[in-house]
């Protein structure tokens, strides 16, 4: 990633950060503990992307391009917001067909799909959970996922805490999944 360049002018605001900020903001602030609970920024198994950090020292957010308003810049938070940009520039998501925080009821429980993946038909087609980089994928997670498609009933889950993503493609037909070796191009769903 090279040297930091300078990080004098480094400040939240609603302005996009450059790469060498993101490297400030996920070096510098690992032990910055907030009301947001924040610990650590980990740096992620996924592309840079132009992030736009907002808020203050105790407050941060991070914007949402899906809900286009900043939302409270927490972990899990830094893991979504890389996904989807993941999914929007390098997989070619049509940003209009994926949604964030998506409000289920299952048994008069209210639950939050972290974010779906719509066809043009505003069908679920894909359920994506995230978790913190610093929780571990374990059947737990795939538990809470299912829980989801049990409602939503799609063809593909993903799951990924920023460092390891896990893909599966239903077939529902013969009662199983496939775990795949990569997340498919938009194209290819």
């Amino acid at each position: 990633m090279g040297m930091i360049k300078s990080y004098t002018n480094w400040h939240f605001n609603h302005e996009p950060c450059n790469l060498y900020q993101v490297f400030f903001f996920s070096c510098f602030f690992i032990n910055f503990v907030s009301e947001c609970k924040i610990t650590k920024m980990y740096p992620l198994n996924l592309p840079h992307y132009q992030i736009k950090l907002g808020g203050t020292k105790d407050k941060p957010t991070i914007f949402d391009i899906l809900r286009k308003r900043y939302v409270a810049l927490t972990p899990e938070e830094w893991v979504r917001q890389h996904f989807i940009h993941y999914l929007i520039e390098h997989k070619h998501y049509p940003a209009t067909l994926l949604a964030n925080e998506i409000k289920l009821n299952m048994a008069g429980k209210t639950l939050r799909a972290d974010s779906v993946l719509y066809d043009s038909h505003l069908r679920p087609r894909m359920i994506i959970e995230y978790k913190a980089p610093s929780i571990p994928i374990t059947q737990k997670v795939f538990d809470q996922i299912s829980t989801y498609n049990f409602l939503l009933h799609v063809d593909y889950l993903i799951v990924s805490n920023g460092i390891d993503s896990y893909c599966c493609k239903m077939d529902y037909e013969n009662k199983k999944y496939l775990y795949l070796d990569h997340i498919p191009e938009y194209e290819n769903i």
